[in-house]
């Protein structure tokens, strides 16, 4: 990291533990906060220590004073882990947390016992790059809340989203409080990722798992991270689109329980 910004700074981070037993980093999404991994993840916890912060400009963290890239993330990962004493752990991380779940992993290697990559990709389409700056334009000026409706379509099913269950209802409400100047710097990160080249390093075990319904996208690319990751193993959950782990949480456990005892 260039330069020292307090919230790129491990200092600046809150970092939450829950249950017993060997480290599970967990790593949010886009938009939201490290709460998301509470309405995915319940019986793994038994077994676990569950280990989950929230990135710059979202939740308890603040916003960053400059722009900032996955890198910066995946250096600040490092030090979180430094300051908590924990050297090695498996390390789960969806979409944006995906992308710097991959570049930890393939970069601190020995710190990665496991990993596993949820709706996620090395790199956005070029289309998808042009729309990271079209939403960071929309989020600055008229706030994350302007882009709800759109991001609920991409998130979740349309049967799912209407009975408005609680992993919806944490979407919104988080969406509605997240920063427009956190989310714009967390699309500009998106939009400039490019990890193709740091695949072949990854060395972990590793779990993809992708929601059947996800934008096609996604599904190329998480096809792609399993063909390019060797020994990786691919699930896939259903009915599901973005927010896969919290449309079928029971699907995603089930998928994790079966990867730790393999």
């Amino acid at each position: 990291m260039n330069g020292i910004d307090p919230a790129l700074d491990a200092q600046a981070v809150t970092l939450h533990r829950m249950g017993n037993g060997p480290p599970l980093v967990l790593l949010h999404c886009l938009g939201v906060d490290h709460r998301l991994w509470s309405l995915a993840i319940r019986d793994i916890a038994r077994d676990r220590t569950l280990l989950a912060y929230d990135f710059p400009g979202h939740g308890e963290t603040p916003v960053p004073a400059r722009p900032y890239d996955i890198a910066d993330l995946s250096a600040q990962l490092a030090a979180v882990l430094d300051r908590a004493g924990v050297t090695r752990a498996t390390v789960a991380g969806i979409s944006l947390g995906g992308l710097v779940a991959q570049h930890f992993a393939a970069t601190c290697p020995t710190r990665v016992d496991r990993l596993v990559l949820v709706d996620t990709t090395p790199r956005y389409t070029d289309e998808l790059r042009s729309m990271w700056a079209v939403r960071a334009a929309q989020a600055r000026k008229d706030g994350v809340t302007s882009l709800i409706p759109g991001l609920l379509e991409i998130w979740f099913t349309k049967g799912f989203a209407a009975q408005d269950p609680p992993a919806v209802r944490y979407v919104r409400e988080a969406f509605a409080h997240c920063s427009g100047e956190g989310y714009a710097r967390a699309c500009e990160a998106l939009a400039a990722a490019d990890l193709r080249g740091l695949t072949p390093k990854i060395a972990a075990p590793t779990l993809v798992v992708c929601g059947e319904q996800d934008i096609p996208s996604f599904l190329d690319a998480v096809r792609w991270l399993n063909a390019n990751i060797r020994g990786a193993h691919l699930a896939w959950l259903a009915p599901a689109r973005h927010a896969s782990i919290l449309e079928r949480p029971v699907q995603f456990e089930q998928a994790l329980g079966v990867f730790f005892a393999s």
